[in-house]
């Protein structure tokens, strides 16, 4: 008896740090792998309250008469059904042909912008690949219409767009005399003239960085080797920079759609509340809806039937580039 106690005693000491690190290894295991998801919350819970519950609100508003009369308390809003919708989608009545022509200028306005943007980002940089003196300086002048705040660079253009005293209008007038008159930039036909060079203006810096962060990966020996067997530029940019650059080109014309299609900073900040008709982009259009006349329930009927629209083209834009990488692959 007492020479096995200590034997036992001794067999207990040995095994109780063992069945004690056990324990100890799953708990700093489980803080490994729960510390990235409990930094994650925050933002996380942020994310929530600043776009999803929003969001719910305003489809749930969506099915609501909420007009002027109910915005103290807006859940004794009597219930609409779908009769927002049928309004926001009824072509022939006044609401949805203003609502069905908003919706087509931005369509154009969006094309014309994105193209342009991507054309002349891309041209910038491929052209900046060459290296030369002041190439530094040069690429810090392309980013400024990027880096400004969003006020104060298309107030600057509101400036230069005025009518008597506008830069726009001294230069295409009074120095070039290349038109009759001076023209009106911010009212009439030529408003969507206007806030396509603002958009293109502050848009393409940055299709030019992300062409240029693309073209940083294409190897130099595809284009050396393309010289030795006498492909020039052109050949060169239609069958090497083009294809190699189409991943980074897929992202960056849906960035730059979703970014142009919901631009509301640039036609609110250069017209004013009350766009012209020319220029009347569909995200202007809502807030007046919304805004202006007071009706909450059919703005937001149109909020949701914009979010579906842009659901569907991301959709189907994703859909159609995976099937061509694996067509490609």
């Amino acid at each position: 008896m007492t020479a096995t106690a200590p034997a036992a005693e001794a067999t207990v000491r040995k095994s109780s740090p063992g069945t004690a690190r056990g324990p100890r290894r799953r708990t700093g295991r489980l803080r490994r792998v729960g510390l990235p998801y409990l930094l994650l919350l925050p933002a996380l819970l942020l994310e929530l309250l600043v776009h999803l519950v929003p969001m719910v609100i305003g489809i749930v508003m969506s099915f609501k008469e909420l007009t002027q009369f109910y915005i103290r308390d807006w859940s004794t809003a009597p219930w609409a059904g779908l009769d927002n919708y049928s309004v926001s989608v009824d072509f022939d009545a006044p609401v949805g042909k203003a609502l069905l022509h908003s919706f087509l200028v931005t369509v154009a306005f969006t094309v014309l912008s994105v193209g342009l943007c991507w054309l002349i980002g891309t041209a910038a940089a491929v052209f900046m690949q060459d290296t030369f003196r002041g190439r530094g300086l040069l690429r810090a002048l392309f980013l400024v219409p990027y880096a400004l705040p969003v006020y104060a660079a298309v107030i600057t253009w509101v400036f230069m767009f005025q009518h008597d005293n506008g830069l726009v209008n001294h230069v295409l007038h009074d120095q070039l005399g290349l038109t009759d008159k001076p023209s009106f930039w911010l009212i009439g036909d030529n408003s969507f003239v206007a806030l396509l060079t603002v958009s293109v203006w502050k848009g393409w810096p940055f299709a030019f960085l992300i062409v240029m962060a693309g073209l940083q990966n294409i190897p130099r020996e595809l284009y050396e080797a393309a010289a030795l067997d006498g492909a020039g530029m052109v050949q060169q940019l239609r069958r090497i920079t083009l294809p190699s650059l189409r991943p980074v080109n897929q992202v960056l014309v849906l960035v730059l759609f979703l970014w142009t299609f919901n631009d509301f900073n640039t036609p609110y900040v250069l017209f004013g509340k009350s766009a012209p008709e020319a220029a009347d982009l569909i995200s202007v259009h809502i807030y007046q809806a919304s805004f202006v006349t007071w009706n909450f329930g059919t703005g937001s009927a149109m909020s949701v039937l914009l979010l579906l629209f842009l659901l569907v083209v991301t959709g189907v834009h994703l859909a159609l580039t995976s099937r061509g990488r694996r067509t490609t692959q």
